[in-house]
Protein backbone atom coordinates (compact mmCIF):
# COMPACT_ATOMS: atom_id res chain seq x y z
CA UNK A 1 0.00 0.00 0.00
CA UNK A 2 2.72 2.30 -0.55
CA UNK A 3 2.03 5.62 -2.56
CA UNK A 4 3.48 8.13 -3.66
CA UNK A 5 2.25 10.76 -0.89
CA UNK A 6 4.17 11.86 2.39
CA UNK A 7 1.07 13.37 4.17
CA UNK A 8 -0.91 9.98 3.56
CA UNK A 9 2.14 7.89 4.69
CA UNK A 10 2.78 10.01 7.32
CA UNK A 11 -0.99 9.54 8.70
CA UNK A 12 -0.42 5.90 8.13
CA UNK A 13 2.38 5.96 10.60
CA UNK A 14 0.72 8.07 13.15
CA UNK A 15 -2.32 5.76 12.84
CA UNK A 16 0.21 3.04 13.91
CA UNK A 17 1.35 5.00 16.57
CA UNK A 18 -1.88 5.91 18.10
CA UNK A 19 -3.35 2.22 17.41
CA UNK A 20 0.58 0.57 19.39
CA UNK A 21 -0.06 3.54 21.86
CA UNK A 22 0.18 1.41 24.61
CA UNK A 23 3.53 0.32 24.21
CA UNK A 24 6.56 2.40 24.79
CA UNK A 25 7.76 2.20 21.68
CA UNK A 26 4.67 3.11 19.48
CA UNK A 27 6.66 6.32 18.02
CA UNK A 28 9.32 4.17 16.65
CA UNK A 29 6.62 1.51 15.10
CA UNK A 30 4.95 4.30 13.32
CA UNK A 31 7.78 6.22 11.71
CA UNK A 32 9.34 3.06 11.08
CA UNK A 33 6.01 2.31 9.04
CA UNK A 34 5.43 5.70 7.61
CA UNK A 35 9.11 5.53 6.71
CA UNK A 36 8.66 2.00 4.89
CA UNK A 37 6.08 3.61 2.61
CA UNK A 38 7.86 6.06 2.02
CA UNK A 39 10.88 4.53 0.42
CA UNK A 40 12.62 7.95 0.66
CA UNK A 41 13.43 10.51 3.47
CA UNK A 42 12.65 8.77 6.16
CA UNK A 43 13.83 11.36 8.51
CA UNK A 44 10.87 14.22 7.38
CA UNK A 45 8.16 11.56 6.83
CA UNK A 46 8.47 10.02 10.57
CA UNK A 47 8.79 13.69 11.82
CA UNK A 48 5.49 14.57 10.36
CA UNK A 49 4.03 11.21 11.36
CA UNK A 50 5.39 12.32 15.13
CA UNK A 51 3.44 15.31 14.58
CA UNK A 52 0.47 14.11 13.47
CA UNK A 53 0.61 11.31 16.38
CA UNK A 54 0.95 13.71 18.69
CA UNK A 55 -2.48 15.58 18.22
CA UNK A 56 -4.03 13.02 19.99
CA UNK A 57 -1.95 12.27 23.25
CA UNK A 58 -2.21 16.02 23.89
CA UNK A 59 -6.14 15.61 23.77
CA UNK A 60 -5.66 12.99 26.27
CA UNK A 61 -3.46 14.77 28.19
CA UNK A 62 -5.92 17.98 27.88
CA UNK A 63 -8.87 16.09 29.28
CA UNK A 64 -7.01 14.34 32.27
CA UNK A 65 -6.26 18.39 33.38
CA UNK A 66 -9.98 19.08 32.78
CA UNK A 67 -10.88 16.31 35.27
CA UNK A 68 -8.21 17.21 37.72
CA UNK A 69 -9.98 20.46 37.56
CA UNK A 70 -13.44 19.43 37.97
CA UNK A 71 -12.65 16.87 40.88
CA UNK A 72 -10.71 19.69 42.61
CA UNK A 73 -7.13 17.64 43.20
CA UNK A 74 -4.27 19.49 43.96
CA UNK A 75 -3.53 23.07 43.22
CA UNK A 76 -4.52 24.30 40.29
CA UNK A 77 -1.27 25.97 38.99
CA UNK A 78 1.09 23.46 39.53
CA UNK A 79 -1.71 21.33 38.00
CA UNK A 80 -1.21 23.56 35.00
CA UNK A 81 2.62 23.42 35.20
CA UNK A 82 2.83 19.90 35.84
CA UNK A 83 0.39 18.81 32.38
CA UNK A 84 2.36 21.96 30.34
CA UNK A 85 5.77 20.09 30.83
CA UNK A 86 3.74 16.68 30.33
CA UNK A 87 2.44 18.01 27.15
CA UNK A 88 5.94 19.09 26.35
CA UNK A 89 7.51 15.47 27.06
CA UNK A 90 5.00 13.98 24.96
CA UNK A 91 6.06 15.69 21.98
CA UNK A 92 9.36 15.37 21.75
CA UNK A 93 9.70 12.25 22.91
CA UNK A 94 7.35 11.40 19.84
CA UNK A 95 7.99 13.15 17.36
CA UNK A 96 12.06 11.89 17.96
CA UNK A 97 11.47 8.24 18.17
CA UNK A 98 9.14 8.85 14.85
CA UNK A 99 12.55 10.61 13.10
CA UNK A 100 14.63 6.95 14.42
CA UNK A 101 11.48 5.43 13.39
CA UNK A 102 11.56 7.05 10.01
CA UNK A 103 15.44 6.35 9.14
CA UNK A 104 14.95 2.96 10.07
CA UNK A 105 11.94 2.21 8.33
CA UNK A 106 13.88 3.17 5.11
CA UNK A 107 16.66 1.00 6.12
CA UNK A 108 14.75 -1.88 6.03
CA UNK A 109 12.82 -0.74 2.73
CA UNK A 110 15.85 -1.00 1.16
CA UNK A 111 17.34 -4.09 2.75
CA UNK A 112 14.33 -6.14 2.36
CA UNK A 113 12.55 -5.09 -0.11
CA UNK A 114 12.75 -6.45 -3.85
Amino acid sequence: MATDNLYVNALIGAAVTVVFSFLGVSPLLGGAAAGYLERRDGGRVGAIAGVFATVPMLGVLALFGVLLSVLGLGDPFSAFGLLVIAALFAAVYTVALSTVGGVLGVYLAEEFRE
